[in-house]
């Protein structure tokens, strides 16, 4: 029998009760939410509409998915009006940031293969192709990353002339390239294959190199560099 409020549920079920007793690495996906969402609505406690909001989260694999869900997707649960769609947004990012903060300190942009893993969740469910510059110390550590373009990666939306002056800007030795697939097959086009040898020549010129060019897809890449495209 389903129970609608937390107070129906025994003591031992509870979640604040088992935080207490176990602290919050004993708790399920669920009652960590439910204690975020602290409230329910008549009917359905927050438990139950924290399991709805896992629900809407499986496509991108559980508790992730609070980081890719807009608010308004978060409104369709009844009960989550504008406060709490704000609240799961914000943990959805929060949870993001911290992850990549861990990350950012590390010499983790050496391997093709790690920096897809650093922009993977946060670029393979993107509806649009969005191209980026990650920009590179001599120790291979983040300067800075900014999004070049949104839309179809061609010549016509990139400029090599652009990069180069924020490489210059943020004294980067050091350039990645990285765009997703939305289809979610990271094969390179031609188009890719294209700007990526444009951008590597204009670099050369400045010696600033451009290290790889990496393309995103569901949970895989491809990189340009290990193509030997670069």
């Amino acid at each position: 029998m389903m129970r609608n409020t937390i107070n129906e549920l025994p003591v031992s079920e509870r979640p604040y009760e088992k935080c207490q007793a176990f602290g919050p690495e004993g708790l399920t996906d669920a009652e960590l939410l439910a204690v975020i969402l602290r409230t329910g609505t008549r009917g359905q406690g927050a438990l139950e509409m924290a399991r709805q909001v896992l629900e809407l989260c499986t496509p991108y694999g559980g508790l992730p998915g609070l980081s890719h869900l807009t608010s308004g997707e978060f409104r369709k649960i009844p009960g989550i009006g504008t406060v709490k769609s704000i609240q799961l947004s914000c943990i959805g990012e929060f949870a993001k940031r911290i992850s990549r903060s861990r990350m950012r300190g590390e010499q983790i942009f050496q391997t093709p293969e790690r920096v897809a893993a650093y922009f993977m969740e946060e670029m393979r469910h993107k509806e649009r192709e969005e191209l980026r510059a990650v920009f590179l110390d001599t120790r291979g550590h983040l300067l800075k990353e900014t999004v070049l373009s949104v839309g179809t990666v061609n010549e016509a939306h990139i400029s090599p002339r652009e990069i180069f002056l924020d490489a210059l800007r943020y004294q980067a030795v050091n350039v990645i390239l990285l765009h997703n697939h939305p289809s979610g097959d990271p094969e390179p086009s031609a188009e890719d294959v294209l700007v990526t040898k444009r951008v590597a020549e204009a670099g050369e010129l400045l010696g600033i190199s451009l290290l790889d060019h990496i393309v995103i897809g569901d949970n895989c890449y491809i990189s340009l560099k290990e193509r030997g495209i670069i």
